[in-house]
């Protein structure tokens, strides 16, 4: 009895408390306690808006300029060749040395043929006779006193000594060498009376006039080029020559993909020699384009390579832009619009899309730019 009376008593206490509580009226607040997000947002002082970056801005003149394609090479001869003999014996006659300037036709060796020779005199003196007797049988036959077979034989003789003439002749020819074109004996590879074997080396001979400088470009600057484009050639010597594009292959190289080139340069002194080193800049149609230092080229977000410049809406814009020469002055670009005021100062700090504000750079700041362009002080 005492223990039901005690569990009453315990509830009754637990209800004048709940009934206080509510009369106080605190539960309404329940979760409203902690201010809301648009309350904590409403009591934060405003932030103020970021100021608007000033760069400095440009706009480059334009220029006509012939886009540079620069390429290593070397020079080499326009003609070669290694003559042979085309019979074997004994050298009786050697009339040059190395360094000697010939003609075609001129001779360059021959071999001991005496008996080729006794042939071709043999061979004249007959055709001399078969002459004279068709002249003396032609006579006859205008007068009647020679029949027509007889005047045929003396025709048909006439023709075999002709004949024999020319294979004596011919059979001497191959002790000969001559040279086969207008050029420089670079090389003798045999000495006057030693004995020489069918098909043996005699000489090397070149021709310089045109001396040609040959080297590779790449695919990609395949296009641009076309044959009589006018080209420089810087020669380790530090001579520079100018000549014309001759030949531009059109099959690749499978190891390099890349073509080759040849350059023609008048040589008429011989002055510059097959084999030596040269840088070529072929030189190809002038295109729009302005001068830029280098400072002023940046990446954009996706890495390509090119400008930022202020639009017309005084947002930052970027242009990709096209290498065509890199000078004393600069880079030279195209690819960017006529009107495009190019951002010199400031250029790493903005993005695409900012808001900026175009100062135009005044004149002592264009100056220095050149100058940091071209590396003078």
């Amino acid at each position: 009895m005492s223990k039901f009376k005690f569990h009453k008593l315990a509830a009754i206490v637990v209800l004048i408390v709940f009934a206080g509580w509510v009369a106080t009226g605190a539960f309404s607040s329940v979760g409203s306690d902690a201010p809301s997000e648009e309350a904590k947002a409403a009591e934060q002082p405003k932030a103020e808006p970021a100021p608007i970056r000033a760069v400095k801005v440009v706009v480059p003149p334009r220029q006509a300029h012939a886009r540079a394609i620069r390429i290593s090479g070397l020079t080499e001869a326009d003609k070669r060749a290694v003559l042979a003999t085309r019979v074997g014996g004994v050298i009786s006659e050697l009339p040059v040395k190395q360094g000697d300037r010939v003609k075609t036709g001129d001779l360059v060796l021959m071999l001991d043929a005496e008996e080729k020779v006794s042939a071709v005199d043999n061979a004249r003196q007959l055709l001399t006779q078969r002459q004279a007797e068709i002249d003396a049988s032609e006579r006859l036959a205008k007068t009647g006193n020679l029949p027509k077979l007889q005047l045929d034989t003396a025709r048909s003789a006439l023709a075999a000594a002709k004949s024999q003439l020319d294979a004596a002749e011919a059979e001497l020819a191959r002790n000969e060498v001559k040279a086969p074109f207008n050029g420089v004996i670079d090389r003798v590879a045999v000495e006057l009376g030693s004995a020489i074997m069918q098909g043996g080396e005699v000489a090397t001979i070149l021709s310089l006039d045109p001396i040609v400088a040959r080297g590779e470009i790449s695919e990609r600057d395949l296009g641009y080029l076309k044959i009589g484009d006018t080209a420089k050639v810087r020669l380790v010597s530090g001579d520079v020559v100018e000549g014309k594009v001759r030949y531009i292959s059109r099959d690749a190289s499978a190891a390099t993909r890349t073509f080759r080139v040849e350059i023609a340069i008048a040589n008429a002194d011989g002055a510059i020699p097959a084999g030596m080193t040269a840088e070529i800049t072929l030189q190809t149609a002038p295109t729009d384009a302005i001068t830029l230092p280098r400072s002023v080229v940046t990446l954009s977000k996706d890495g390509d390579l090119g400008i930022r410049a202020v639009g017309p809406d005084g947002k930052v814009v970027f242009y990709p832009i096209d290498l065509i020469d890199d000078t004393q002055n600069g880079l030279v670009l195209a690819g960017i619009p006529a009107d495009a005021q190019v951002i010199i100062a400031g250029q790493d700090l903005v993005k695409e899309g900012d808001e900026v504000k175009a100062v135009v750079a005044d004149e002592p700041e264009i100056r220095k730019l050149v100058q940091d362009a071209s590396g003078t002080q």
